[in-house]
């Protein structure tokens, strides 16, 4: 999902109003322990919102950060991935990390209650739920990496590829199910001053690419 920071309650109700149109809520808008005025919702397109009054410690954080839900065989990985991601990423650091002790993960460690972290000046957010929720991460959200050079395409693809059988064109899946595009610099340029012709020809070679 993604996590909206608003820095009013006019901003969270409005925001919420027009994602809600022909969408599903989550958790309902409302007043809880950690925030004056939250909800989660379900957007008509079946992408999924955290729309946030920011106070306190959130002031002053990005409008806009993913966030991360560790469910199913992923519970109880979520201390794991952030020294994992944090350890692949050269300038990246963890962030706060609230445990929940009541509810300890297949190990018997409490897990993640809220946490965060950075990649190249990007924040993350994560959170863990043992409940069944029916799903995990899936291609229709990714995360692309853009690379100069192709050591740097190289590096990101040894460390974070993890399923062979989801390589393709620049595309990976990490240990934990995760979707990242590995993309060149040099492409995005092919891409936006090339011609028809000539962007058709590298489309062509590049998808099929493993």
């Amino acid at each position: 999902s993604f996590t909206v920071n608003c820095a009013t309650v006019a901003e969270v109700d409005a925001l919420w109003a027009r994602l809600s149109e022909g969408g599903m809520a989550l958790m309902p808008l409302d007043a809880y322990p950690f925030s004056p005025r939250f909800g989660w919702v379900q957007d008509r397109f079946g992408i999924s919102w955290q729309v946030s009054l920011a106070e306190g410690e959130r002031e002053g954080q990005p409008r806009i950060v993913p966030s991360l839900m560790f469910t199913g065989d992923n519970f109880g990985k979520a201390t794991e991935a952030i020294g994992f991601y944090t350890g692949i990423f050269k300038d990246a650091q963890p962030g706060q990390i609230q445990y929940n002790p009541d509810a300890p993960g297949p190990d018997g460690a409490p897990t993640v209650l809220v946490a965060d972290f950075l990649l190249e000046g990007q924040r993350f957010a994560l959170i863990e739920s043992g409940a069944e929720h029916g799903f995990t991460f899936n291609e229709a959200i990714s995360f692309i990496v853009s690379c100069a050079t192709q050591a740097e395409i190289d590096y990101y693809w040894a460390h974070l590829s993890a399923v062979p059988e989801a390589e393709q064109c620049g595309w990976l899946k990490d240990r934990y199910g995760l979707s990242w595009q590995i993309t060149p610099t040099a492409m995005d340029a092919m891409m936006r001053d090339g011609t028809p012709a000539q962007v058709e020809r590298v489309t062509q070679t590049f998808l099929p690419m493993k």
